[in-house]
């Protein structure tokens, strides 16, 4: 791939990457040490693996803080390796914060997503035509309503909602740039794939591959922020497999590719795919990604006034009568699982909804699913 590129800029980004990518790969290994501490420890008790922890130049501090109502209170440690302990035994899961463009966007990388059903949960009935369906009130995370939602499917472009979402818990700098390569667009032309439409050797930049990825559901772009991202789409598969079992999808979904092209083990149900668009709008970067109706890419030289590009699911719902604001969305479609989409919407009230459809006749089916689904539950 050095061959690629032969100016000293050039030389020096792939250099840069590559640092990135091992600290990346350090501070995964790191957090994975410190997980198997915790891990091993925690059957011991609260009490106990604080002192066992602390033994030693810390414990005075321990003991302070246990009298205090157990609650450990911010302390400079000399002993790093127990600093780093106790910070992953508190409430709050541990934040990456990536900062560009003077916005700071939180990772959640650790959570687990559920829904579980309740005496309420229903059935859809006549007012839809979506073979596989999933309604998720997010204020209470239970499923309101089903249809065949456990049945696995293959997820077309919405595969990209779970592209972006590992994407923006490793990038660093929106503002860093990528070159478009031959292996890029010839993957896309040969798979069918809709484009961003970057041309052969073009250089965006990363917020443009976040984007294009989203909004026209740019193969182009999803390889090019795998690329960036992992050195190669294969590795940041890898990655997306590991964010479906720290989802706890993993018995469920499994997936081959970042784009959604067609695979017999590419899968997961509507439920999975629900849990993933729930922890996406989680997602600061994501969010605003996914809610973004249009988006103009940068200026280049083969694209001087930049790719207008659009999220064609929100402006063709947003004038819709669905209950409520639909403000998140991503659409997909390959012959095995027809039209399908993922979507957030809220109520008057602010209460969240996720509705996943799967198996419509068109785009169009899909839409109004999804309209006469929030209708019926926001209302």
């Amino acid at each position: 791939m050095n061959d690629q590129y032969s100016s000293d800029k050039e030389a020096e980004q792939i250099a840069r990457r590559l640092r990135q990518r091992q600290e990346m790969k350090r501070r995964k290994r790191e957090q994975e040490r410190r997980r198997r501490i915790i891990r091993k420890c925690i059957p011991l008790g609260f009490v106990t693996i604080c002192i066992l922890v602390l033994l030693g130049s810390g414990i005075g501090l321990l003991r302070e803080s246990l009298k205090n109502k157990n609650k450990i209170q911010k302390a400079e440690l000399e002993d790093s390796t127990i600093a780093d302990v106790i910070q992953n035994m508190t409430p709050q899961p541990e934040e990456q914060t990536e900062e560009s463009g003077g916005k700071k966007y939180a990772a959640n990388s650790e959570k687990i997503y559920a829904a579980e059903e309740t005496d309420s949960t229903t059935s859809f009935d006549g007012e839809i035509l979506s073979e596989h369906a999933i309604l998720i009130d997010t204020s209470t995370d239970t499923i309101l309503a089903k249809r065949d939602a456990m049945s696995t499917m293959n997820p077309a472009s919405m595969t990209k909602i779970l592209t972006v979402l590992v994407a923006a818990e490793n990038v660093e700098d929106l503002e860093d740039t990528f070159t478009v390569t031959t292996d890029i667009t010839d993957y896309c032309y040969t798979n069918d794939c809709s484009a961003v439409g970057f041309a052969d050797g073009e250089t965006v930049t990363v917020k443009d591959l976040f984007y294009g990825t989203i909004l026209p559901s740019g193969g182009d772009a999803a390889l090019g922020l795998a690329t960036y991202i992992a050195g190669s789409p294969e590795a940041f598969v890898d990655m997306m497999n590991e964010k479906l079992d720290q989802l706890g999808l993993s018995e469920t979904a499994h997936f081959t590719n970042c784009i959604g092209v067609y695979d017999e083990a590419h899968y997961c149900t509507t439920y999975d795919m629900a849990m993933i668009l729930r922890a996406a709008v989680d997602n600061e970067l994501c969010r605003e990604i996914l809610s973004a109706h249009t988006y103009t890419t940068s200026s280049t030289a083969e694209h001087p006034d930049g790719i207008t590009i659009s999220n064609w699911f929100l402006r063709r719902i947003e004038d819709k009568d669905s209950g409520g604001t639909v403000l998140c969305g991503k659409t997909g479609y390959v012959v095995q699982s027809g039209n399908c989409a993922a979507s957030y919407a809220e109520d008057s009230s602010g209460k969240g909804y996720i509705c996943v459809t799967s198996k419509a006749s068109s785009g169009w089916c899909c839409i109004y699913d999804h309209v006469a689904i929030y209708k019926k539950f926001m209302q």
